[in-house]
């Protein structure tokens, strides 16, 4: 019978023997290492680890009880900040969307056939466009309209429904709500962005109209975790696609469409397989 497979995500100040430590104690426990990453930022001076392994700890109280083991062994030798997390768990996820449908179908669809260790749980929107197809994935949809002068009632709502939803990662599919500093302070680390990313940056109405104007040669996208800092949150994941005179202002949008889906796919799916580390402004992201 196979055994329960779980993550270990572990940082510290950087010095010498900590993978050796950290495999000696799954090896003390004869855990089976499936996968293991290890990453120092040299400038930071901190190491970063994350570890996919097999063990025989068979639910949460045992895991809790290795989480014990790991702080008294390891964690308080190295100062380790860390987190034992079940590979199989599902992070539930609940989506805020404005009126553009196209990362929202894109999570939909790749949550549906298994692509994401999600469980969306709920979708949110100030618009009531997006019902139809939310019921066609058997998501709920929850309607938040913004009445004049009743922005803060409506996000209010919104804060409640994450946590009437026992979510634990909002993403935000180009919802295009500015979050107030509260909300992105009680979010803190579990709320991803999405935005278009061009060379050089448009903001205001019709972006893609601009870059079409300026003769832009590449568009991209960007995710990032959300701050107060307006679009400006430790970056997860970016890409970008080559594009020149040719393309009319209608193409260039449907081109950085496709890249805002895909790369908003890969940021949720790295955070959610606990792959995704802050260090300060930036993100450290330990993939295989």
């Amino acid at each position: 019978m196979s055994r329960p497979g779980y993550i270990l995500k572990a940082s510290c100040r950087d010095t010498t023997g900590i993978v050796a430590a950290v495999t000696g104690f799954l090896a003390s426990r004869e855990a089976l290492i499936l996968e293991l990453t290890h990453f120092v930022d040299e400038a930071a001076d901190k190491s970063f680890i994350r570890v996919e392994f097999e063990d025989d700890a068979r639910n949460e109280t045992e895991l809790d009880s290795v989480a014990v083991a790991f702080q008294e062994t390891v964690a308080r030798r190295y100062g380790m900040a860390f987190e034992f997390y079940p590979s199989s768990c599902r992070l539930r996820t609940l989506v805020a969307v404005s009126q553009q449908s196209h990362c929202l179908n894109a999570l939909l669809h790749r949550w549906r056939d298994g692509h994401l260790p999600i469980d969306i749980v709920g979708i949110v929107s100030n618009h009531d466009d997006h019902r139809k197809l939310s019921e066609w994935y058997d998501v709920p949809y929850h309607y938040l309209p913004i009445e004049p002068g009743e922005k803060a009632a409506q996000e209010s709502r919104l804060l409640d429904l994450f946590e009437e939803t026992g979510s634990e990662l909002l993403v935000l599919a180009r919802y295009m709500q500015i979050l107030s500093p509260d909300a992105c302070e009680r979010l803190s680390g579990r709320a991803i962005n999405i935005h278009h990313s061009f060379l050089p940056g448009f903001k205001g109405a019709r972006p893609y109209h601009q870059a079409f104007d300026r003769g832009v040669k590449l568009i991209g996208a960007t995710a990032h975790y959300v701050t107060n800092s307006l679009d400006e949150g430790p970056i997860i994941e970016q890409d970008v696609v080559r594009v020149n005179h040719s393309k009319k202002p209608g193409e260039l949008e449907q081109m950085g469409q496709d890249v805002e889906s895909t790369v908003l796919n890969r940021a949720v799916r790295w955070h959610a397989q606990h792959r995704v580390f802050e260090n300060g402004s930036r993100t450290i992201v330990l993939l295989h």
